[in-house]
């Protein structure tokens, strides 16, 4: 009768035995995952954010130095090539506003930044540097004023896209900070687990010795 009573014993601490180490592997299985989105995350941060961010301030630089080309019409300068130079500045804002395209875009920024190519490809494309000013008439102050309301338009959608970045990279941050959290829980989880373990194994060894002798 003691015999099949601590047979019995056995089998159900082995059991739980077992199950302890299926909840490990599955908790090391999670951790995995944890520290694999984490990874992804902090990732995401860089890729999508930080650099973008990078990308919205040479953008912003290019559009200064074309407002700055514009607005100084009347300064004592060699401005038989500003076309070019403004035509120049516009290449160098297109290709990075196509490799911002290709960055994880949320509907926002893909809203504004779409905006912001109308601009640079249709309202910013001075062909005649005529249009701004001439040796005759001077300055024409319209049109200036109309470039420069453009740019300051472009100028609203690099802010609001600059403060995406900050709004999505504060959220991935989060995510961030509640993957590990998670972690820190498993972690008190899995001590537990070997609390119980080591009573398991202690009833298999000692307990049964003891009643044996």
């Amino acid at each position: 009768m003691n015999t099949n009573k601590a047979r019995r014993k056995k089998i159900t601490a082995l059991v739980i035995i077992g199950l302890l180490l299926l909840l490990f592997y599955g908790k090391n299985l999670t951790e995995r995952q944890a520290f694999k989105n984490i990874s992804n995350t902090f990732k995401e941060v860089y890729n999508d954010r930080l650099v973008v961010e990078g990308y919205i301030f040479r953008i912003s630089e290019n559009l200064f130095r074309i407002q700055k080309l514009v607005d100084h019409c009347n300064i004592n300068y060699d401005y038989s090539k500003v076309i070019e130079e403004i035509a120049e500045h516009e290449k160098n804002i297109t290709e990075i506003v196509r490799a911002f395209e290709k960055t994880n875009l949320t509907d926002q920024e893909a809203e504004f930044l779409a905006d912001f190519s109308s601009i640079i490809d249709n309202d910013l494309q001075i062909k005649n540097y005529g249009l701004l000013y001439s040796d005759s008439s001077g300055i024409n102050n319209s049109q200036v004023m109309l470039y420069d309301q453009k740019i300051s338009i472009a100028q609203k959608d690099l802010d609001n896209l600059s403060k995406i970045q900050l709004e999505e990279g504060e959220k991935l941050i989060n995510k961030a900070n509640i993957i590990i959290n998670r972690s820190q829980i498993w972690s008190q989880f899995e001590v537990a687990l070997l609390i119980i373990l080591a009573l398991s194994l202690y009833f298999i060894l000692f307990r049964n010795k003891k009643s044996y002798s």
